[in-house]
């Protein structure tokens, strides 16, 4: 803390402040604070795991077998290193063989490598307006760097992107055997072709509405309208052939596609394709192609001064290909039931508050109360973990073939993925793994999720008093459970289903809300640039939920309902210092400047002072005043839920 700042001025920087000027950002992260220290707490736990699967015996085929060959496969770099880029030899050929667009299309659906590459972006998830189906849902692709405006924006910084995107696609290049006016070449003209997609793109804000981002459209219809994208034939090499509906996020994107792919010539396309799939992976390729990945994309872009270390990397790989045999041993030691139970009443406690203040709102009509309080009663919560595992099946994993066994498992898991298309949705499926340092909520399936990850200290500290706990975990519950009802949820009913329910006169009401709440956002900067208020609501809705939830949670406790002190702060007082200090981060330079553009949350400073200057248990406890920076009169502060 910094008590030498008012909490009325700044109170991130008071609850915060003499960490922020004593931390230095370690040279292998982009920022630091208390997500970094957890997620590197549960990194040492997962290499314990790692580390005595690598050293057993057990037998071939089984979990234990796949988790310690994958690991002690991404070990071997002496392998790796000697292998170069010849695992992506036979791939490299098929590109190269290529003959027109119609050619390029083929391939990218029919490769086990990265089925629809860059260029076609697909996922598969419930159809928001019939959410007991999956469909295939594409979406807005092709673009190497960030977002759209890094491709116009002409400040310096901006610029300095672009140049050094071209150096490492050259770079790529180059370490493949092209000369290198020939890699500066082939570069040049990628950029290029991206800056003609990027133009088709939807900015970020404009990504988080589910009604203007819903297109349920017929296959024979999108045959007529992109004839150029041949989709019947694209859907049949994936397999869907049985497929007539599909559903298109961003259209625009995928029909400038069609107009642009017969224009572009194949050598242009096949040099993008080579670029894309070099690119995407290269940190399973040697070292080379690992350090050139590492130089523009986490130092250039994030400011990154060093590459983690090699077992960090791999462990990450591992999470992220064998999630669920690596997260069922890690829940089984690390996350007792007892803590699976205490963050289950925490969880009840707030759905509880939040009827109570559906119940009592002032704003809102009876007949939208009455769908809201069925869609709270109706939520589903999960924490910790699945209650079902996946074992990845037959898929074989061998020491020696890093590449290979992350293949192999990549073709797995899309095949898993493209026969759960049109079937019913399995509504135990998580989006997350659980080590995990993350929660989310789901508003198509009107669910919260907490993996056993995040619920560890200091989120979650089983030692701490509940003023603690509730500012802290209390509030990423509130948080989540929010998002179910905030300018993108509250669209989707008490089924899930994305339809509107709402009277006009409140929806107009919740929108007069919002409305204050981006403008708020918007005026803060940070080092020159603005806040999007726009693209921040979101979450800046669900952070002052979280608060409001936890808050009135925590008076219902017995340490809320007093007022005796602990290290000189009072019940309420640790309640808003248990919220601010696990927003403590430093970010550096770079990370910031591409957070603003791309991240729909806030930078932590603002989900602090921002969501409480419109709290007023908050001037309460801690004295604030007409004058200080933080201070609202009364009936400018903005209160939704």
């Amino acid at each position: 803390m910094d008590t030498t700042i008012a909490p009325g001025d700044d109170f991130f920087a008071y609850a915060n402040g003499n960490w922020l000027k004593a931390t230095k950002i370690p040279d292998d992260q982009v920022g630091w604070g208390s997500f970094n220290t957890l997620y590197e707490e549960n990194l040492q736990r997962t290499k314990t795991i790692l580390d005595e699967a690598a050293k057993a015996d057990p037998k071939p085929g089984s979990s234990a077998q796949k988790l310690g060959d994958f690991y002690l496969s991404g070990l071997d770099t002496n392998r790796i290193n000697a292998l170069g880029y010849t695992p992506l030899e036979g791939e490299l050929i098929a590109i190269r063989a290529l003959t027109d667009y119609k050619s390029v299309l083929t391939y990218l659906t029919t490769t086990d490598v990265d089925p629809g590459g860059k260029l076609l972006g697909f996922r598969v998830a419930a159809d928001d307006r019939q959410n007991t189906i999956n469909r295939i849902n594409f979406v807005q692709a092709g673009l190497s760097l960030p977002e759209r405006s890094y491709y116009t924006r002409q400040d310096s910084a901006t610029r300095a992107v672009r140049k050094a995107f071209v150096h490492y696609v050259a770079t790529l290049f180059r370490l493949t055997g092209v000369d290198a006016r020939s890699a500066q070449t082939k570069a040049d003209a990628i950029l290029a072709f991206e800056m003609k997609l990027a133009g088709s793109h939807k900015p970020p804000a404009e990504l988080g509405d589910p009604v203007a981002n819903y297109h349920r459209l017929a296959v024979a219809d999108l045959s007529q309208q992109m004839p150029n994208l041949a989709w019947r034939e694209l859907l049949d090499n994936l397999g869907l052939n049985r497929v007539d509906t599909v559903l298109m996020a961003q259209p625009a994107y995928y029909k400038t596609l069609n107009e642009l792919l017969p224009l572009v010539s194949v050598d242009d396309l096949k040099d993008y394709l080579t670029f894309t799939l070099l690119d995407d992976k290269a940190n399973l390729l040697s070292q080379p192609f690992q350090s050139a990945r590492f130089a523009f994309r986490d130092k250039m872009l994030y400011g990154q001064k060093q590459q983690t270390v090699r077992w960090k990397r791999v462990a990450v790989v591992i999470d992220q290909h064998m999630g669920d045999v690596l997260g069922r041993r890690w829940v089984a030691r690390y996350f007792p039931p007892a803590a699976k139970t205490r963050l289950a009443a925490l969880v009840d406690n707030l759905q509880r508050v939040y009827r109570e203040r559906i119940e009592q709102l002032d704003w809102m009509t009876p007949k939208t109360k009455r769908v809201a309080l069925i869609k709270l009663e109706n939520l589903v919560k999960r924490i910790g973990y699945p209650t079902h595992w996946d074992d990845y099946g037959n898929v074989v994993i061998k020491q020696g073939d890093f590449f290979g066994n992350a293949q192999r498992l990549g073709i797995y898991q899309t095949a898993k993925k493209l026969a759960k298309v049109d079937r019913p949705v399995d509504p135990e499926d998580w989006l997350m793994t659980p080590i995990t340092v993350n929660a989310y909520a789901n508003p198509a399936d009107n669910e919260i999720v907490f993996p056993a990850g995040i619920l560890q200290f200091p989120f979650f500290d089983k030692d701490a008093d509940d003023a603690i706990n509730y500012g802290a975990i209390g509030m990423v519950i509130g948080h989540e459970m929010t998002h179910l009802f905030d300018n993108q949820g509250r669209q989707y009913d008490q089924l899930g289903q994305l339809r509107d329910w709402w009277t006009k006169s409140d929806a107009a009401l919740f929108t007069k809300k919002t409305d204050a709440l981006v403008n708020q956002f918007s005026k803060y900067t940070i080092a020159g640039q603005y806040v999007d208020g726009r693209l921040t609501l979101s979450e800046n809705l669900a952070d002052l939920g979280g608060v409001t939830l936890a808050y009135q949670a925590f008076k219902e406790t017995k340490q809320g309902r007093g007022n005796t002190k602990i290290n000189g702060f009072s019940p309420d007082q640790r309640f808003f210092l248990g919220f601010a200090q696990i927003w403590r981060f430093k970010f550096s330079a770079e990370a910031e400047r591409l957070s603003l553009v791309t991240n729909p949350h806030a930078p932590v400073r603002f989900r602090v002072n921002g969501t409480l200057t419109n709290f007023s248990p908050f001037y309460q406890a801690f004295g604030v005043k007409r004058g200080e920076r933080l201070y609202k009169a009364d009936g400018e502060r903005v209160v939704v839920w």
